[in-house]
């Protein structure tokens, strides 16, 4: 199953996308988060009770598929050790030991934009803008102190993110990374939701390109804990509910490790694509982020 939020008539509806085709859901129906607490059967009985409206995927103006968000986005670091190898050294002095468990932290829900929307690059926030290529996962069902072996049948689904960070900012706040994280409107995601059925999820390659020259390139089996233990370890002691984000790390090839540091710059096209996942494709430009005006809510149209 691959659902997406599709902008219809500059109302968000979510739709089963079926080839070349998305049949809309009942407007009635709820949106993405209430569908996924109700569950993958239940949606597949809302496709098949009655004729639903399609639309040609060409056309679709797609939109973040989670609009409505309860918490913040859940997110994990140094989750290859090729990536976490690649930095020793350019921490400016903020360098760690190789971590024993998954690292998580957050970053907030204003940051999310749809898979084909521009990334706005303010140079009076940061200097330093990268990229950073990951797959996400959706959880399905409320759980709390789940298992490894069990884990997985709390994921409803996975897509794609591109984590786009402010190094700077995260050097500036003692090395932590909500604050070179978070800046509004700089984290695309999508463009679907697919299940877990349609993946194989081990030998999924996710690459990011950069103006056509490949930058990140990686299969998830290369994970340095593998998606279950992270939501053993994140439900720990700690409820997760349906529409949780947790987006997964990244592989090597990130800017910043690079000789020379490679930053996005207005113009800059970024394409991040994962097997059976689709692709996001962001281009960056100029805006100010730092303004009192315009001030972002997932409750808008992107």
């Amino acid at each position: 199953m691959r659902l997406a939020t599709v902008n219809v008539s500059g109302s968000p509806r979510v739709g089963l996308v079926e080839g070349e085709l998305i049949r809309l859901l009942p407007a009635q129906e709820g949106d993405m988060v209430t569908l996924i607490g109700r569950g993958k059967a239940e949606i597949e009985r809302l496709v098949e009770a009655s004729p639903l409206d399609t639309i040609p995927l060409a056309d679709a103006k797609l939109m973040a598929p989670i609009q409505r968000f309860s918490r913040d986005v859940l997110c994990t670091g140094w989750n290859y050790w090729d990536h976490f190898e690649e930095s020793r050294g350019k921490r400016e002095g903020q360098d760690v030991d190789k971590p024993k468990a998954p690292t998580f932290f957050t970053k907030g829900p204003n940051t999310v934009i749809g898979p084909c929307d521009e990334i706005g690059l303010d140079p009076h926030i940061s200097a330093k803008w990268d990229y950073e290529a990951e797959v996400g996962i959706v959880i399905g069902k409320r759980c709390r102190s789940v298992s490894k072996a069990e884990a997985l049948d709390y994921v409803f689904g996975y897509f794609l993110a591109n984590d786009v960070s402010q190094r700077d900012l995260q050097r500036r706040h003692g090395g932590q990374w909500l604050k070179g994280k978070s800046v509004d409107k700089t984290m695309p995601i999508g463009p679907f939701i697919v299940t877990g059925d349609e993946l194989d999820v081990p030998e999924i390659t996710l690459e990011l390109t950069l103006n056509g020259q490949t930058m990140q390139s990686a299969k998830l089996k290369q994970m340095a804990f593998p998606i279950a233990e992270l939501v053993a370890e994140l439900s720990f002691g700690m409820t997760l509910e349906p529409g949780d984000i947790i987006i997964t790390g990244t592989p090597s090839g990130i800017g910043n490790a690079r000789e020379p540091a490679i930053f996005l710059k207005p113009g800059d096209e970024m394409v991040v694509s994962g097997t059976g996942l689709g692709q996001l494709r962001n281009r960056v430009v100029e805006a100010d982020l730092h303004g009192t005006t315009d001030i972002p809510s997932m409750s808008e149209t992107k």
